[in-house]
């Protein structure tokens, strides 16, 4: 019995994906979120901020979807210099009932402390005047890390991330099949993870697609890595954050913000969304 129930459950959700997908043959609605704003700078290099940054990159991408795929909408969680919190801003994307989810972020390290002599001090010594060294902390935020890398969500929010997709399951199922995502039905859980995993899977898929394009620029593919963060745990769709470069890194922080350098890094992301919606819609 335990075995014929399980075939049923599977059954049913395989049934419920395909129908899903028929009515949704396509990604319609891309939600770009700009990490930070406001009185959150984020990360803060010699003469920038990684919150103006973020913005001004997904601006870009936004535009180049708007251009060359008319037919999809994009969301944005922030336009201006605002702070959103972590939580709206996967709400947006849910109420939205979007179909990707992609944080634009900048990197950074945590920079070097160096103990160095910076004159000398007096002190009394069986009885006697004596100069020793005095020496002081220098911090040098200065690094050499270099390159891009994708995260999509950790396992260890996973259960938020099944949390999320059990409340907002309308946006799966389009308000059909009532019954099906019922939290009282056992099969529900198995339902809900297996959605879980198809959104990792897919959040793999599309972070590949735009680290590998970020490696045709020339810049250094750091891969796609996994982190436990709020703004990709609430998302139910297909989610990536992108840190597109460190910003105390000084070439990396003059190419981030320079026109050509913001607008290659806008293409390698929208050319990773690209490739992703086509691998799909075949």
């Amino acid at each position: 019995m335990r075995t014929k129930a399980f075939i049923t459950l599977i059954t049913l959700f395989f049934t419920y994906a395909t129908t899903f997908a028929a009515d949704n043959p396509k990604v319609k609605k891309i939600v770009l979120d700009a990490g930070h704003g406001g009185d959150k700078p984020g990360a803060i290099g010699h003469f920038s901020k990684e919150k103006d940054i973020a913005l001004a990159v997904t601006l870009k991408v936004g535009e180049l979807i708007k251009k060359n795929l008319s037919e999809r909408q994009v969301i944005y969680t922030r336009t201006t210099d605002v702070d959103v919190h972590w939580v709206e801003r996967h709400e947006i994307a849910n109420r939205a009932k979007a179909d990707l989810f992609v944080s634009i972020h900048v990197n950074s390290t945590p920079g070097s402390r160096t103990k160095v002599r910076s004159g000398y001090r007096t002190i009394k010594k069986n009885g006697k005047s004596v100069k020793v060294p005095r020496y002081v902390y220098k911090y040098d935020k200065t690094t050499e890390a270099n390159g891009v890398e994708t995260y999509v969500l950790g396992l260890s929010r996973n259960s938020q991330k099944e949390e999320s997709i059990g409340e907002y399951s309308d946006n799966l199922t389009g308000g059909e099949k009532e019954g099906l995502m019922d939290e009282k039905d056992p099969m529900t859980a198995i339902i809900i993870a297996q959605y879980s995993q198809a959104f990792l899977t897919s959040s793999v898929d599309l972070g590949s697609r735009i680290q590998g394009n970020f490696a045709k620029q020339g810049r250094l593919d750091r891969g796609v890595k996994q982190i436990s963060v709020e703004v990709l745990a609430g998302c139910v769709m297909p989610g990536v954050l992108v840190e597109i470069g460190f910003i105390n890194n000084v070439e990396e922080e003059k190419y981030m913000n320079s026109p050509q350098g913001q607008t290659e890094i806008a293409h390698a992301i929208y050319n990773g969304i690209l490739e992703y919606i086509r691998a799909i819609e075949r």
